[in-house]
């Protein structure tokens, strides 16, 4: 829902801005006949005009407007950042023009009773054995391979040329490379055709690029490799035993038992969360499902910007900008935030429904709950309990949240 309305700063309080205005913009003007900065008012408006001030006075007073803005509806639930524009601006006053989008009316559907099934979890051998496979391979050493025969697993450092129509080409030249045969990090065919050869041996090797290859001067083409292998080595699995329980370094594990006992409790653990976070999505989505409320669009925009932040910053954890995520892909920011909506409108919705679930439980969070949670969870991340506070949003965001986490047990506590 929208309401507009306009404030409007005049009088002193406009002037006191216009003469701010000036302070600062005569810091920069150099006037024939004045120093740089000291030129007077009535010199320097000659020369400019006050209406030159406007925009930098409105810029002073607008903190102040959107104060009394915040003071004036402070009973109105808004769910975005208001929209502000200049209606009015002169010698004599600035008016500011206000857009708020304001909580849209919910309607609650049922969210008792739901009988929502909870998935059961286990960990079977199968995956136990596949984890202890996995820390094997982490503590694995690549040693020389005695006999210097190359074999799928092996690493094969080679020197390498490629050509097309007997011309070698960009980007197809390497010494003293370091492949894992079977590892696919080159052109299909390539890896295979390794196999076989031994220290020291010289082989020429054709491939044919994929047609979806990036370079279009090679994909769908055929190429001839030089290749030599200057050293082969082998990846060395440790065996299960005392060495490898002391690399491990888990307390408590000494043996084959104790491990897969320690591998399984983690399994369980972290099916058991997937399990639990997949149970309360589904109780949402059936409760968003009888849910009646118009989204305005502002805040579908917002919670889009949100995602794509977080999404962002994915990205940098593993090595890439967005700029090159739009590259890789061929796609751009307009594209990905239309694909974002839908995920971005289900978490509106999902807080909505928890919203009224909290009113219709008469759910609350008093501040001392509150100033001790925040006291719990700064000690947890090893904060300041002020320093906390400031980067969850203030001690209101933390009620909030204790309340839509009460809410999700209510609506669990309710599913049957």
């Amino acid at each position: 829902m929208k309401k507009e309305f306009t404030i409007e700063i005049n009088g002193k309080e406009w002037e006191e801005a216009l003469d701010k205005a000036f302070q600062k913009a005569v810091k920069n003007v150099k006037i024939d006949g004045f120093r740089k900065g000291k030129a007077p008012k009535d010199i320097f408006l000659k020369k400019y005009g006050k209406e030159s001030l406007y925009l930098e006075a409105a810029d002073i007073v607008l903190p102040d407007a959107y104060s009394k803005m915040l003071e004036d509806h402070k009973d109105e639930e808004l769910v975005a950042q208001p929209d502000i524009t200049l209606k009015t601006i002169d010698d004599k006053k600035v008016v500011f023009n206000f857009v708020l989008t304001t909580r849209p009316e919910v309607k609650l559907g049922k969210y008792k009773g739901l009988k929502v099934k909870k998935e059961k979890v286990e960990a079977t051998e199968d995956e136990i054995n596949a984890t202890i496979e996995q820390m094997r391979s982490r503590y694995a050493e690549v040693m020389p391979k005695e006999n210097g025969k190359v074999e799928d697993g092996d690493t094969a450092i080679i020197d390498f040329e490629g050509f097309k129509d007997g011309k070698a080409f960009d980007g197809g030249k390497g010494e003293n490379y370091s492949l894992k045969i079977g590892s696919h990090t080159f052109i299909p065919g390539f890896e295979e055709q390794l196999i076989g050869m031994k220290n020291g041996e010289e082989k020429e090797i054709e491939v044919t690029f994929p047609e979806d290859y990036h370079s279009e001067e090679l994909k769908g083409k055929k190429a001839t490799f030089k290749v030599k292998i200057n050293d082969v080595k082998t990846t060395v699995i440790p065996e299960i035993g005392e060495e490898f329980f002391e690399d491990l370094g888990m307390e408590g594990v000494n043996s084959l038992e104790t491990l897969k006992e320690e591998i399984k409790t983690h399994i369980l653990a972290r099916k058991e969360m997937d399990s639990e976070n997949k149970f309360i999505d589904d109780l949402l989505d059936k409760v968003c499902e009888g849910l009646k409320v118009e989204i305005p669009e502002v805040m579908t925009e917002e919670e889009v910007t949100r995602i794509l932040k977080q999404y962002e910053e994915n990205l940098k954890m593993q090595g890439l900008t967005l700029q090159q995520f739009y590259q890789f892909t061929n796609s751009d920011e307009a594209a990905l935030r239309e694909q974002m909506k839908e995920e971005a409108n289900k978490r509106i919705l999902s807080r909505f429904a928890l919203e009224e679930i909290a009113k219709a439980e008469h759910i609350e969070v008093t501040d001392e709950e509150a100033e001790k949670e925040a006291k719990e969870l700064a000690k947890k991340y090893q904060m300041k309990e002020e320093d906390f506070k400031k980067e969850f949003g203030g001690i209101e965001m933390v009620k909030y949240d204790m309340k839509m986490r009460k809410a999700i047990d209510a609506l669990k506590a309710n599913n049957e």
